[in-house]
C-alpha cells in the first residue's frame, strides 16, 4: 500500500485522466476546433492530406500535424463521435503533463514536488480547458516541452548527446509542424533566455549537436509549407500575407494586456501571483537557482508575447507551463512551513486564498440548484454527486486550514477541480440552453423533402459546416465580388437574417420561400452572448 501511495506517476495519471476524459462530448465545438475537424474530415473523405482544405477551399493557415492526428481519430471512432474526435488532444495533453513532470525532476526538484507541480499544471484552468479542446495550441506546446526535455539533457552534459539532439530536433519539428514558430517564440526562446541567465551556457563540444537540433527541426517543420508553396504558390502567398498582417493589425491590444496572466491559472490565481514576488519568496524556497530559472522563464514568455500587437487570452497557454513550476515553489514552502508561519499577513493571504476555495465548494452546488431547479429532472445524480463531493471537500479544506496541515489543503484544492469536471460539466446543458436551438443536420431532411442541394450565400461558418456534415458551396466569388448562381432551377440557400436577398440583382428571376432555420447558439436570442454568426435562414429558391 505504501508503494502505491508514493507512486507519484500513477496518481498524476489518475488525476490527469479525471480532469481530461469525463464528458468530452458535452461542450459544443467552437470555431477553431470546427476548422480542425472539418479539415480532418476532408482529408479522409476527399484525400486532401497535403493540400489541406476547409469547406473544399484551400486551408493553409495552420500546419497539418494536429489535423493529421485528428483525421486518424476520425477514421477510428467516426466523424460523428465528438468524444472520439477529442481523444487525441487528451493524449497529447497527457504527454505534456508527464514531460513537464520529468522536466521538474531534471531541475533538481524532488519527485513529490514534481508531482505537486504536475497537479498544479493539469488543474490550471486554461491547461485543462485547452486539453479538452481539439485545436492546434496544445499540440505545439506539448511537443515543445518534450523538445525542451531532451534539450535540457543535451545542455547539461548528457552521456547520449546524439540521441538527445535527434529527439529534441524531432519534437522541435513536430511543434513547428503543429502551429509554425509560435511555441518556438513563446516557450522555447523564453526557456533559452532563462537558462542563459540562470545556468549559463556551456557550449563546448555541443555546438554540432545544437545545430543538429535546429537543422532537423526546421527540415521537419518547414517540409509542409515549402511543399505547399511549390504546389500552390498563388494561394500560399495570399494566405501568408493575410497571416503576417494579422500579427500587427488584427485583434491588437496594448502592451500590458497580458499583465493579469496569472489569472488564467484559475483556482491557482493567488498562489501564482505570490510565487511571482521574488523578494518575498527568494529566502523561502529550497532551490533558489531553479526558482530563479522558472520565474525568468515565466516572465520572459509574458514579455515576448506582450511585444506582439495581436493578443488573445488563449495565447497565454505557454506561459502557464513554466508558471506551474514557479507556483510549485510557493506551494512547497507552505507544505513545509505553514505550521510555523507567525506573520499575520502571510497567514492572512493563505487563509484568504484557500478559504475562498472552500466557500466556492459550498456556493457552486447551491448556485447550480437555484439556476436549474426547474429543469433538474434527469440530472439528480449529478447534483447529488457534485453536492456531496464539494461539501465534503470544503469541510476537509477548512478543517485542515484550521489545523495548519497545508499538504491536505493542497490535495483538497485538487479534489475541487476534479469534482467540478467530473460532476459539474453536465450542467452546462441546463445552464447554456437555447429554446430556439436548431441543428444544421436538420437541413438534410429539408433537402430530401424538396429534392435540392444546399448552398451558402456569402460566407460559411465553420461550426455550421461541421454540424451539417459536409461542405457547403459558397455562391459569392471573393475575386469578383459577384454571385455565381447554381445551374439548378431549384436549390436550398443559407443566408443571414440581415441579408437582403431579394434586392440582389442576380436573384431578380427567382422566388424565395423560407422553410427552416439554423441556430447553433446555446444561449437564448435575448442574451448578449447570442451570436448571429451561428444563425441562418434556410430558403428554397426557385427560378421563375
Amino acid at each position: 500500500m505504501s508503494k502505491l501511495t508514493h507512486n507519484y506517476t500513477f496518481w498524476l495519471l489518475v488525476i490527469a485522466c479525471l480532469m481530461l476524459f469525463p464528458h468530452l462530448d458535452v461542450i459544443e465545438t467552437n470555431i477553431m476546433e470546427s476548422r480542425n475537424f472539418i479539415t480532418a474530415r476532408e482529408m479522409v473523405t476527399h484525400n486532401h492530406w497535403i493540400l489541406t482544405t476547409l469547406n473544399d477551399l484551400p486551408r493553409y493557415e495552420k500546419p497539418p500535424l494536429p489535423t493529421w492526428i485528428t483525421a486518424v481519430a476520425g477514421i477510428i471512432f467516426g466523424f460523428d463521435s465528438f468524444y472520439g474526435m477529442r481523444v487525441t488532444v487528451v493524449l497529447i495533453t497527457l504527454l505534456l503533463v508527464f514531460g513537464f513532470y520529468r522536466l521538474s525532476e531534471k531541475l533538481g526538484l524532488s519527485k513529490k514536488q514534481s508531482f505537486h507541480n504536475g497537479l498544479i499544471l493539469i488543474t490550471s484552468f486554461y491547461i485543462y480547458f485547452a486539453g479538452r479542446d481539439n485545436q492546434w495550441d496544445m499540440y505545439t506546446h506539448s511537443f515543445m516541452v518534450i523538445c525542451i526535455l531532451f534539450l535540457w539533457d543535451l545542455l547539461n552534459g548528457s552521456k547520449k548527446p546524439l540521441f538527445n539532439a535527434l529527439m529534441a530536433g524531432l519534437f522541435f519539428g513536430f511543434s513547428f509542424l503543429s502551429k509554425g514558430p509560435i511555441s518556438v517564440y513563446a516557450l522555447l526562446l523564453p526557456f533559452l533566455i532563462a537558462y542563459g541567465f540562470t545556468y549559463k551556457f556551456q557550449l563546448k563540444d555541443k555546438k554540432f549537436y545544437l545545430f543538429l537540433v535546429l537543422a532537423l527541426g526546421l527540415i521537419i517543420g518547414l517540409s509542409w509549407p515549402l511543399y505547399v508553396k511549390w504546389a500552390d504558390p498563388g494561394t500560399y502567398l495570399k494566405v501568408t500575407k493575410i497571416e503576417s498582417s494579422r500579427w500587427g493589425n488584427y485583434n491588437t491590444r496594448p502592451f500590458y494586456y497580458y499583465w493579469s496572466f496569472f489569472t488564467q491559472s484559475g483556482i491557482w490565481t493567488v498562489p501564482a501571483f505570490v510565487a511571482l514576488i521574488y523578494p518575498y519568496l527568494k529566502t523561502r524556497v529550497s532551490n533558489l537557482k531553479a526558482y530563479q530559472f522558472t520565474l525568468l522563464w515565466t516572465l520572459a514568455s509574458v514579455v515576448l508575447l506582450s511585444i506582439v500587437p495581436e493578443k488573445k487570452s488563449r495565447y497565454l497557454l505557454p506561459v502557464l507551463i513554466p508558471m506551474a513550476l514557479n507556483t510549485g515553489f510557493y506551494i512547497e514552502y507552505l507544505i513545509n512551513n505553514f505550521k510555523n508561519i507567525s506573520l499575520k499577513k502571510e497567514n492572512g493571504i493563505v487563509n484568504f486564498a484557500f478559504g475562498l476555495v472552500g466557500i466556492i465548494c459550498f456556493a457552486i452546488p447551491v448556485g447550480i440548484f437555484i439556476k436549474t431547479k426547474n429543469d433538474i429532472a434527469g440530472f439528480e445524480f449529478w447534483l447529488i454527486a457534485l453536492t456531496l463531493s464539494l461539501f465534503t471537500t470544503g469541510y476537509f479544506l477548512f478543517k485542515n486550514l484550521r489545523n495548519k496541515n497545508f499538504e491536505k489543503v493542497f490535495y483538497a484544492v485538487i479534489a475541487v477541480q476534479v469534482a467540478v469536471v467530473a460532476f459539474g460539466i453536465p450542467f452546462t446543458e441546463l445552464i447554456l440552453k437555447n429554446p430556439d436551438y436548431a441543428s444544421a443536420k436538420g437541413l438534410q431532411k429539408e433537402e430530401k423533402t424538396f429534392g435540392v442541394k444546399t448552398y451558402e450565400l456569402n460566407a460559411f461558418t465553420p461550426e455550421i459546416v461541421w454540424d451539417y456534415g459536409k461542405s457547403i458551396p459558397v455562391l459569392l466569388n471573393e475575386k469578383t465580388n459577384k454571385l455565381n448562381l447554381p445551374s439548378e432551377s431549384k436549390f436550398g440557400l443559407l443566408a443571414l437574417e440581415t441579408d437582403s436577398i431579394s434586392s440582389k440583382k442576380e436573384f431578380q428571376n427567382y422566388n424565395f420561400k423560407p422553410v427552416s432555420h439554423i441556430d447553433l447558439n446555446h444561449v437564448p436570442t435575448d442574451s448578449k452572448k447570442h451570436n448571429d454568426r451561428l444563425t441562418r435562414i434556410y430558403y428554397i429558391v426557385t427560378k421563375k
